[in-house]
């Protein structure tokens, strides 16, 4: 697909079609020149609506007879829902089988017909693309349309009538149908607006196509802000945002979660992570402008069973928490020195047990008000004779070691120790331990359910005949991804002999 130029596209959103599916949403001041753009008061929670209501409002009649097919991880899918039952038009929803019931169940209610297919987005998008090869229905694209990256574009021509020429707008970005649309009419209207795309680091797409100059698949994708977690972005998407040209900012999970909270303190609404994707990189941004700054909040469909998770990491990613291990000799008076050592700062996990050896190290997280601060508990742990680790940042730590309960594996037999990450849908716990090989006896096991379409696994293999190489090749034939833990401190620390 060609991609149009951004005053094709710019003309195109002031042509679209939105309202009144779409509502004209808040531009929302939280202080210090910090605007929201509340995309989370649609109908349907998510900026979605407007490309959906766009696309299907500009069918034939024809075309409408046919009916209309998507796929989507969500928010497209209530977004085409509504829109096809407003017009009177069929719509079949194709969704990955790891959909939280909150979209499946919305997008029943709005008139959808939904066919739970495959692990992933990319195994609904092929399906809903055979659907309608044989049907003849019409695909309505969740980003790579113009139709739809028009109506997606509609939100930057409300903040230049809510707020002309703002210093910068942050966009998240997954497909980049947003950037897209929104990009090319800022170009147009407020070419001195900066643009900035924000995506989780564990999923730049974008990013990483425009330093390939083209379209490129990621090897791997982190779901937690599933969202925008898109292992391709899209063709005409992508070659509006070379034109574009928007500045670039990564963000960590953690940085997602404090900007979740945030949004929570001042609006009271609790957003989904790739909801809160541009207020983190907002926030994150060393280069921000001075002057109105604007972040798209551009959805708040998030399960229930997700928010402790966000919670549990927010105080981290906002710099108000630190984690890390502190290594005490064992013996009489040492736990004593070690607290005087914390100062009056408040604790919020301490994880201890005795190992009958010289030293015994513990897990501890303190609330602190700036880096400074926790860089000189630190230090005065240091000062007392004790060693510290900071795992602040360190992903086994906070996914798995501080859930964990347990002692140590032996010392006698070599252990080799791998994180794993596979699709959350029932049986896929099992499905993954029937995949391991069972030549190698596993000594360490742990998973927690997070509310994700991803599980987190973290699991140790005993190796006694020095056979780590086959069990690598055993553990890469499973398909799941995968990553070696051996050497990660939090192991080295806590969970080995």
């Amino acid at each position: 697909m060609s991609a149009p130029n951004l005053d094709n596209i710019a003309n195109r959103v002031d042509a679209a079609m939105v309202y009144p599916l779409a509502k004209r949403t808040h531009l929302q001041d939280i202080g210090d020149d910090i605007w929201l753009k509340r995309e989370d008061q649609q109908d349907v929670f998510s900026f979605k609506i407007r490309g959906a209501a766009n696309r299907i409002f500009k069918l034939s009649d024809a075309e409408k007879k046919r009916g209309v097919v998507c796929a989507s991880a969500g928010n497209h899918a209530q977004g085409v829902a509504l829109a096809a039952s407003d017009a009177q038009v069929k719509s079949t929803i194709f969704m990955p089988v790891t959909t939280p019931d909150i979209k499946t169940e919305a997008v029943t209610a709005l008139g959808g017909d939904i066919r739970l297919v495959g692990d992933n987005y990319d195994a609904a998008y092929t399906a809903a693309k055979g659907f309608a090869a044989k049907t003849g229905a019409i695909f309505i694209h969740a980003f790579d349309d113009p139709d739809v990256i028009a109506g997606q574009g509609s939100v930057a021509k409300e903040i230049l009538a809510q707020s002309p020429h703002p210093a910068a707008v942050y966009i998240g970005v997954g497909g980049g149908g947003l950037l897209a649309g929104m990009g090319a009419y800022l170009r147009a209207h407020s070419p001195q607006t900066k643009i900035i795309a924000v995506e989780p680091e564990g999923a730049a797409t974008l990013k990483t196509s425009l330093e390939a100059g083209k379209p490129t698949n990621l090897d791997t994708v982190d779901g937690f802000a599933d969202g925008v977690a898109v292992k391709r972005i899209g063709d005409t998407t992508f070659a509006l945002a070379q034109q574009i040209k928007p500045e670039s900012v990564l963000v960590s999970s953690d940085e997602i979660c404090a900007a979740v909270k945030i949004i929570f303190e001042k609006t009271r609404t609790v957003v989904e992570p790739a909801g809160a994707l541009a207020l983190a990189g907002l926030l994150k941004d060393k280069n921000k402008p001075g002057g109105a700054c604007v972040a798209i909040v551009s959805g708040a469909n998030v399960n229930f069973d997700r928010i402790g998770h966000m919670v549990e990491r927010a105080e981290l990613g906002a710099g108000q928490e630190i984690l890390f291990s502190a290594t005490l000799p064992e013996k009489p008076g040492s736990f004593l020195k070690f607290c005087e050592a914390l100062g009056d700062h408040a604790v919020s996990e301490f994880n201890y047990r005795y190992a009958d050896q010289a030293t015994a190290n513990v897990l501890v997280g303190i609330k602190i008000k700036t880096p400074e601060q926790g860089a000189l508990v630190m230090d005065n742990i240091r000062a007392a004779g004790m060693e510290v680790t900071d795992l602040s940042h360190n992903r086994l730590a906070k996914e798995h070691l501080r859930h964990m309960v347990g002692g140590v594996t032996s010392a006698r037999v070599s252990e080799h120790i791998y994180s794993f990450e596979f699709p959350e849908r029932p049986g896929a716990l099992r499905d993954f331990l029937i995949a391991l090989d069972g030549r190698w006896n596993i000594s360490l096991f742990h998973y927690r359910n997070h509310g994700a379409s991803s599980g987190q696994v973290l699991c140790g293999f005993q190796t006694p005949n020095n056979d780590e190489d086959a069990l690598l090749t055993s553990l890469q034939n499973t398909g799941f991804t995968l990553r070696n833990e051996t050497d990660n401190p939090a192991y080295q620390m806590f969970l080995k002999a």
